[in-house]
């Protein structure tokens, strides 16, 4: 039989620690969402509905509103080319949901490549599951470089009269972006929102963030911005990754030292031979597993967390709370035990005898009400999270994608493990060669060496794990499956373009920039 709580009882999702559901996200959606946030300085503005006009976008009024734009005299060549200009809305222009189905296939928004962007979107198909959100803490961390972001992705369009800018230099699918918006005003609503009052609760993660989007913005001037866009996209979901593998990691621990600053020593080993069947790919394996084993923890943790709150009905929007929640969870005092007997008594009291005696069934081993009810949670809500959390992981690390950091095979022979997609190491690579120069970043080579190090210093991938405490004692297998997978990493260098074999000599052999900055 079915147990049901009140739907404030299990609240998981606490933005004091990860603001996203677990639910599948597209990343596209989380960035048309949080250049919404970038715009309306951490807020979620509603959309307003209109009286008897029909809302949703279709192509076909994408379309119109170019028809009108000729017949404005602001472009030409719409009316004698309607297929290449159909095709250019559905590749260049927008995002689609069943895209090929011609029933179901649906606009969700333009795509994220102009800050103004979300202002033409189809709400219901644009969902983020609050994972903008996360971001936009994470970016918060660093206001500049929020900032210099937001003024990067506004480039080209004055928001006061909502026009373009004369004299802009964009390309043209963001010209084609802005000519759609400046013909439709949706209009929006302000709301409250919680965000600007919170930091995010693994800040050296969002200042690794921070950090890496100011390094690709040095590049705004050499690459083209629709390259740049790609760039940033990439970044964005490999550190929203990042950050939810690390809090699953480290929030037990910080329940168990009962503090929030704890040694982060979290690192994965990533298998860059595109092979199931490599030689590394079972220390891979072993820590994808390693990690989503985890989840369970986590989730108890966040449980804890969560009742501790409501319980003494502590601040959800003020991130000095989490710190009086360790401290409390560490006391434990007699006013404790007290408030969770009280309200373990009123849930309990609410069950029928045949309830009441599957609950004790479920809390059995627990000595103290708070923990029997914790486990409540856990047996109640604990298997919604624990079923969709991993499916959340795998669709922000971009799984079986060039630009993510996790793969799966379609048979159980070939489980989840750490990779390092294409796209991904291209764009870590542009972020690498950067250095810092007289307070100016210039662009210089590196040896193979020396990449694979600030890899593994800065995001805790290990290709060559040889040199880490944790292989301090490898056989002869995990020797040689270190050494395929460096010669792997060299190839995939080569086949993106920065490193080329000029001499056997192991000094010589650099990772060279592919755009110089002097």
């Amino acid at each position: 039989m079915a147990i049901n709580l009140n739907r404030e009882e299990g609240i998981f999702r606490n933005e004091l620690i990860f603001t996203s559901d677990a639910k599948v996200i597209n990343i596209d959606s989380t960035l048309v969402n949080l250049f919404m946030l970038l715009k309306h300085n951490g807020v979620r503005p509603k959309q307003r509905t209109r009286r008897g006009e029909n809302v949703f976008i279709e192509l076909s009024k994408l379309k119109s509103i170019f028809q009108k734009i000729e017949e404005e005299g602001n472009l030409s060549g719409f009316n004698e080319n309607p297929e290449a200009v159909e095709l250019w809305l559905r590749t260049n222009l927008t995002n689609l949901v069943n895209r090929g189905n011609s029933e179901k296939e649906k606009v969700s928004s333009l795509r994220p490549i102009h800050l103004e962007s979300y202002r033409v979107r189809n709400a219901p198909n644009t969902r983020d599951y609050f994972s903008a959100d996360q971001v936009y803490l994470m970016l918060s961390q660093k206001p500049s470089v929020k900032n210099e972001l937001k003024n990067f992705l506004m480039e080209g369009w004055d928001s006061t009269t909502n026009q373009l800018l004369n004299g802009n230099h964009l390309d043209v699918d963001s010209l084609g972006i802005l000519h759609l918006i400046k013909n439709v005003n949706p209009g929006f609503l302000e709301s409250n929102s919680d965000l600007n009052r919170i930091k995010p609760l693994l800040e050296k993660q969002a200042e690794l963030f921070c950090d890496d989007v100011h390094k690709l913005l040095v590049y705004k001037n050499e690459i083209p911005r629709n390259v740049l866009i790609d760039y940033l996209k990439t970044i964005t979901s490999f550190h929203l990754s990042l950050y939810i593998h690390k809090a699953v990691y480290l929030l037990p621990k910080m329940i168990d030292e009962s503090k929030i600053e704890v040694t982060d020593d979290w690192n994965i080993v990533v298998d860059v031979t595109d092979n199931f069947e490599s030689k590394i790919s079972n220390l891979a394996i072993n820590d994808a597993e390693k990690n989503f084993n985890s989840l369970y923890n986590y989730i108890k943790s966040t449980f804890q967390i969560n009742a501790v709150i409501a319980r003494y009905k502590l601040d959800k929007a003020d991130s000095d709370t989490l710190i009086e929640v360790l401290r409390i969870l560490n006391d434990r005092n007699e006013s404790f035990d007290l408030k969770f007997e009280t309200h373990w008594d009123y849930i309990y009291g609410n069950f029928d005898k045949e309830d009441k005696d599957l609950i004790n069934e479920m809390v059995k081993y627990e000595t103290t009400y708070f923990d029997r009810y914790v486990e409540l949670l856990m047996k109640i809500k604990g298997p919604y999270q624990l079923k969709y959390y991993p499916q959340f992981m795998d669709s922000i690390s971009q799984k079986n994608n060039d630009r993510g950091f996790l793969a799966q095979g379609r048979s159980k022979k070939h489980p989840r493990r750490y990779v390092l997609g294409t796209r991904l190491l291209e764009t870590l690579v542009q972020i690498q060669v950067l250095h810092l120069d007289n307070e100016k970043f210039i662009t210089k080579s590196l040896s193979i060496e020396d990449l694979m190090k600030n890899l593994k210093e800065r995001y805790g991938l290990i290709i060559n794990g040889l040199n880490e405490e944790r292989f301090e004692n490898a056989d002869v297998n995990t020797i040689l499956a270190f050494k395929e997978n460096v010669e792997a990493f060299k190839l995939k260098l080569r086949q993106i373009g920065f490193y080329n074999d000029l001499s056997d000599a192991y000094i010589l052999q650099k990772v060279r920039p592919r755009y110089e900055l002097l």
